[in-house]
């Protein structure tokens, strides 16, 4: 009897972990609270990874790379971004192990081995990079500097769920270094730009871009742009940011350049960044009941094929049809696997690769090969069509742009279904409750209202939304002046 598995109606948080594991991405590790991405998951990551690395290179950023480990003098340095982080901090304090006199065959830390000075395993690295970039700004012939980095970094956090909250992940962190002010709001803003179009089309993921409140900024920031995505329960997921630093880091490091009038000035910072939780949002945007839905942009595997014969004979001529389509798709730049195991039957592989979200699956029998046909299943739809051999690239071609732009799409049909406006604080927590989704509401601009309406709802303000036009109305919440409507969601 085949494994029932949990629906999203039944109970949306459990379906999730299931189809992490039915399509083989990530497991929990032995290591409390942290993941092991596998395979078919980290050739995932492997794609949005080149992909934002080809973007970022291609807006004038350069890799590099910095230490895990962070002097606690120099983290303490920029007291708000030190604040922020202390309770998510992981901390080195000895540098050796022994063994235990009392417990042969234990260790036990080396109480002579404590370190001089502690040092925090990065929860962000805005602290080890300003102090490194003081060595390398002198003048303003020195910047702007523009550097990102892969890597992966440290929050000691108390409830996980793989891929959207773990105790390490990993992401890239842009940190950049500028003469202006001007010139350091204009990157801020370029590469939030840069994320909310990787977002859309490349995960056929729609997003909001907007402002976050005081609030909810980045630890050191004087203003954060964000891209915020609608998962599939209604629920917001803050799927990149970037971050417009100010000369805050400068001055917390002393980093100033001549400039090129003489005077001697602090530098203007950025930081931005995406993680590993970008794939449980392309979860969470488009899988069903089955398992992944894959853009065919981001899928390892693009098109499947699955033999289906009785003898070595049938087997050869349906692999000599495939092996043709293989060196075609190939020339076309899409990636093929043909599925000849002969120790797993058809119907299993129908449902492996569905569970896995291959975008499309192709199938040949004795029939059709007698018939010069090829059966052809798209993941998104669950379309089966019958094409003729000598149209069969043609339509593989054409289903890689349909399927990506109706995910697309979909998406946002979905997402617009689900935004609200309101403007009484009673029908905002009852159609919280009910329905789920964004609702845009009026906000006084404070935050003792912000923090009442979270402690009561559990609904935060994802963003103030950049394409809003000003709108002058009540807060829902204490009914004082408003200048325009922020978005409330509750979030992952």
């Amino acid at each position: 009897m085949a494994q029932k598995y949990t629906t999203r109606e039944e109970d949306y948080s459990k379906w999730y972990n299931e189809l992490v594991g039915r399509a083989d991405l990530a497991e929990h590790s032995d290591v409390k609270g942290c993941m092991v991405i596998k395979p078919y998951g980290f050739a995932i990551w492997e794609k949005m990874k080149d992909v934002l690395d080809q973007k970022f290179k291609e807006t004038g950023h350069s890799n590099a790379y910095f230490p895990i480990f962070i002097p606690k003098r120099l983290f303490e340095a920029e007291e708000k971004n030190a604040e922020g982080f202390a309770k998510e901090c992981a901390v080195v304090t000895h540098y050796r192990l022994k063994t235990d006199p009392d417990n042969k065959g234990k260790l036990m830390v080396d109480p002579e081995a404590k370190l001089e000075e502690e040092l925090i395993v990065r929860p962000t690295s805005e602290a080890i990079i300003w102090n490194t970039y003081k060595k390398w700004i002198q003048s303003y012939r020195d910047l702007p500097i523009l550097i990102n980095q892969w890597a992966n970094v440290v929050r000691w956090e108390m409830r996980t769920r793989i891929f959207l909250r773990t105790a390490e992940f990993l992401w890239q962190e842009g940190h950049t270094a500028h003469a202006t002010r001007e010139e350091a709001i204009e990157e801020t803003e370029k590469m939030c730009d840069v994320y909310a179009e990787f977002a859309e089309n490349y995960m056929a993921m729609p997003v909001i871009k907007g402002l976050k409140t005081e609030s909810e900024r980045f630890a050191g920031a004087d203003e954060t742009y964000c891209i915020e995505a609608m998962m599939q329960d209604g629920k917001a997921l803050q799927a990149g940011t970037s971050h417009f630093l100010g000369q805050n880091f400068a001055k917390a490091f002393d980093v100033k350049f001549s400039s090129k009038e003489g005077s001697l000035d602090y530098v203007w910072a950025t930081s931005w960044g995406v993680s590993t939780r970008l794939m449980g949002a392309l979860i969470m945007t488009h899988s069903d009941d089955e398992g992944l839905v894959l853009p065919p942009k981001l899928a390892p595997i693009q098109v499947v094929a699955v033999p289906i014969y009785r003898s070595e004979e049938e087997l050869s001529a349906i692999s000599e049809k495939f092996d043709f389509v293989r060196k075609e798709l190939a020339a076309r730049g899409i990636s093929f696997k043909f599925d000849d195991d002969d120790n797993r039957r058809p119907g299993w592989k129908f449902a492996e690769y569905e569970a896995k979200g291959v975008p499309v699956r192709l199938a040949m029998g004795a029939r059709d090969l007698e018939n010069g046909k090829i059966e052809v299943v798209r993941r998104d739809t669950k379309e089966k069509v019958q094409i003729d051999f000598d149209q069969v690239i043609e339509h593989i071609v054409f289903l890689m742009d349909d399927i990506q732009n109706s995910l697309l799409e979909r998406a946002k049909i979905f997402r617009t279904e689900n935004m609200h406006k309101v403007d009484s604080y009673e029908e905002f927590k009852t159609r919280l409750e009910a329905e789920g989704g964004f609702f845009l509401a009026h906000w006084d601009g404070t935050a003792e209202t912000e923090e009442k309406i979270k402690e009561e709802t559990k609904a935060t303000i994802r963003c103030i939304p950049l394409d809003q036009e000003p709108e002058e109305g009540v807060c829902m919440y204490s009914g004082k002046p408003s200048k325009g409507r922020v978005i409330f969601a509750k979030a992952y």
